[in-house]
């Protein structure tokens, strides 16, 4: 039986050994993934890496990144369901599956639908009214009805108790230490250029120097730990990250007006012989 390795260099991106067998995704992989997934009940889409897809469909999110997905396979990223089918597919490769679910957002759970006095929500200023999502007491949950004084509040997830179907391909398996550095980087901190992000290591150590646009980020701190954690996590030899904040020293550029334009073009321009 022909042994299987991940293959390294020029080659790591190709979907194919050099004895023309299709490298499948194993656990533990770090993955890029498009998908469009949808309700089987109704057929309607909730979720898409396309950003023309999620147009048409109106569900396009200002700020939202649509691209490939970075999944770690087996780490519960994505739900279950879709998780477990990614072992073994292949790159390329188109499929669909169906997920039920207990492996997908779980069952609909009746104790976690409750009643609260209206009156709690216009002492907060906020109407609710029948598919808002917000946080109520600490915790998100969606309004199913209101009226009589009263407002139906479901702390189920929004896609708990519905069957899911997911169209994907697995776009690409990432089998360097650069590329994976840079998509962990990108997961966290996905906002920033990551063209503008220098990154080195050496041995055991990864430096990473971010672009001065993000030092004031919220959550840059919270990011840089994740970050941190993700590399230590993924790639084993690395014991040290270093961030690195460079400030640059900016040239003052002060625009001169006309009239001082000319008051010096008089200064500089030579006596009149007498």
């Amino acid at each position: 039986m022909l042994a299987k390795k991940r293959l390294k260099g020029a080659l790591a991106n190709s979907p194919y050994f050099t004895a023309g067998i299709r490298l499948p995704v194993l656990k533990g992989d770090l993955i890029l993934l498009d998908f469009n997934a949808k309700i089987k009940e109704t057929g309607s889409l909730f979720d898409t890496t396309s950003e023309e897809l999620a147009r048409k469909e109106k569900l396009y999110k200002e700020g939202r990144t649509y691209e490939p997905l970075l999944v770690a396979v087996g780490e519960g990223w994505i739900p279950k369901g879709l998780d477990e089918a990614l072992v073994g597919k292949e790159i390329g490769v188109q499929e669909t599956i169906e997920i039920p679910p207990e492996k997908g957002f779980g069952q609909r759970d009746p104790s976690k639908i409750k009643l609260i006095p209206l009156r709690r929500f216009a002492a907060q200023k906020v109407t609710p009214y029948p598919g808002l999502q917000l946080d109520v007491d600490g915790r998100p949950a969606t309004i199913r009805s209101v009226g009589a004084g009263r407002v139906q509040v479901d702390y189920n997830p929004p896609l708990a108790g519905k069957t899911l179907v997911y169209d994907f391909v697995v776009k690409k398996i990432l089998s360097t230490a650069e590329e994976k550095i840079q998509a962990l980087i990108h997961r966290r901190l996905p906002l920033t250029d990551v063209s503008k992000v220098n990154v080195t290591f050496d041995g055991k150590a990864v430096s990473i120097e971010l672009p001065e646009e993000s030092f004031l980020m919220e959550g840059l701190q919270l990011a840089k730990r994740g970050i941190a954690s993700d590399l230590h996590k993924f790639l084993t030899d690395i014991d040290t990250v270093n961030f690195i904040e460079r400030y640059v020293r900016r040239a003052q550029q002060t625009a001169a007006s006309p009239a001082a334009l000319a008051t010096q073009e008089r200064a500089s321009a030579p006596e009149d012989k007498k």
